[in-house]
């Protein structure tokens, strides 16, 4: 090992990708030591550095070429030292000046005067502020003016930021390719109107409103009645679109970039109140490079040529225009939450129209949850969809022994994922994994499937007995 050249050496430490494994390697000789810390550009500090300021400036010089910092602080209690605070941001700006991504994660000492700082990073071009609560909109002004190279913002349950004036101070920068703002209770959709040209380069946007829908969130105030209605910008190259839990009516609000991204290959709509089959039409006859969609839906009142109706917002008229007009859709998710499963009509899906449409695309990759219509023949469909690698059964009441057997025939199928299912026992598991080759197995809240059964069933297997199910799962929604 003594006689490697330096350049086999880096090779190696490339290679090491988990902490423990780079510190033992850095341990072997000095040699390595040097090699390891020479190599090393990324460093994740948290709640065993303690006091950070001061050991800023050791990690720094350790590590001459680090590009790329988190500090994270979940689960902090005051026994475990003193955080990172805005002289610690100082300190960084002055011996990391090189540093390309900065992660701050619940750090409660940090405010708008440390987000000053962070024009000192003249290469700056990924930030992440999650749970920084003492952070305002001025703060994120100065990081707009500052930062003049930032591609990709992420804000996350920041409560004191309101005003959308460092958003259009951002757009007016125009650098931003990817901007995601979730639980933030003080920005309004409409505040990202005002990103104006910023939407032009951008190629990601995500927007989450953590809890219920606002019924009562003030209206756009560009909209005037009774005149023909649309927003003035441009997004041709915004290829993912994740909107969830935003309130909409045609052509107001965010709902109007279903008709603008001609390029979009990724979309999830997540509760979005509002929506109806022409909001998908609409993407189906803009969007032929769309490769994946995610709807989660619940139901409301809607009204349909036979009067209102309570049910999930989309027919199978939104399943039948992707099927026709988006021919390179491979990974879907159907999620139905709050619909009873003794009253299936509150899904605006039918079992035909969804094993219809999985039998005209090219699907890849499935996943049901709280499908309550969907039963054994259904599975019978499914199992011949010649393109399935991937399939995920999630509250999925109706499915049985007999509707597990039919998946021995899929062709393509080499991971499953079976979660809070109470329909089939490890009879019907176990004869899956006996027929196919299975790469993963995952089994979580089946209360009829036992360990025993699907132990060695695939190469990596994953069993818990319990699941929190779509509560769980829509806790951040």
């Amino acid at each position: 090992m003594d006689n490697l050249p330096d350049a086999i050496l880096s090779k190696i430490t490339k290679r090491l990708t988990r902490t423990s494994d780079l510190n033992s390697f850095s341990l072997v000789s000095k040699r390595f030591y040097k090699v390891e810390a020479e190599q090393r550009d990324a460093i994740c500090v948290g709640c065993g550095l303690s006091p950070v300021t001061s050991a800023l400036s050791s990690l720094c010089s350790r590590f001459p070429n680090l590009c790329k910092m988190e500090f994270n602080y979940y689960r902090w209690k005051p026994d475990h030292g003193i955080q990172l605070d805005n002289q610690g941001l100082h300190v960084l700006s002055s011996f990391c000046p090189s540093l390309v991504h900065l992660t701050l994660s619940h750090c409660l000492c940090i405010d708008d005067t440390g987000l000053g700082f962070l024009a000192c990073f003249n290469k700056l071009m990924s930030l992440t502020l999650n749970t920084v609560p003492e952070i305002s909109s001025g703060g994120l002004l100065s990081v707009a003016v500052g930062c003049k190279r930032l591609t990709a913002f992420t804000l996350t349950d920041c409560k004191k930021v309101t005003s959308a004036e460092w958003l259009e101070c951002l757009g007016r920068v125009g650098s931003l390719e990817e901007l995601t703002v979730k639980y933030c209770k003080g920005i309004s959709q409409y505040d990202f109107l005002k990103f104006g040209p910023g939407w032009m380069k951008l190629q990601k946007f995500v927007i989450q409103i953590k809890g219920f829908h606002n019924k009562y969130e003030p209206c756009d105030p560009s909209y005037t009645p009774h005149r023909q209605y649309r927003y003035d910008f441009c997004c041709d190259n915004l290829k993912d679109l994740n909107l969830a839990r935003i309130v909409t009516v045609p052509e107001i609000g965010l709902g109007c970039l279903l008709s603008k991204c001609n390029a979009l290959e990724n979309l999830g709509l997540y509760y979005v109140l509002g929506q109806s089959d022409n909001d998908i039409i609409t993407v189906s006859h803009n969007c032929k490079n769309l490769r994946s969609i995610s709807l989660r839906l619940e139901p409301f009142y809607n009204e349909r040529p036979e009067g209102m109706v309570f049910s999930t917002p989309l027919t199978d008229d939104s399943l039948k225009a992707l099927a026709l007009r988006c021919p390179k859709l491979q990974a879907v998710e159907l999620t139905f939450a709050a619909c009873c499963q003794y009253y299936p009509e509150e899904i605006g899906f039918t079992q035909e129209g969804v094993v219809n449409f999985i039998q005209s695309c090219p699907i890849r990759d499935l996943v049901l949850s709280a499908a309550n219509f969907f039963d054994d023949e259904g599975m019978k469909v499914l199992s011949s969809a010649q393109y399935l690698e991937t399939l995920e059964l999630m509250d999925c009441v109706q499915i049985t022994n007999d509707g597990m057997h039919f998946l021995v025939r899929a062709p393509c199928l080499i991971n499953l994922t079976l979660r809070q299912c109470d329909g089939f026992t490890d009879h019907g598991v176990t004869e899956v994994c006996r027929a196919r080759n299975l790469e993963s197995l995952i089994i979580e809240g089946c209360s009829r499937v036992s360990l025993k059964a699907v132990q060695d069933a695939a190469k990596i297997v994953q069993f818990k007995e319990g699941y929190p199910g779509l509560s769980g799962l829509n806790r951040f929604f």
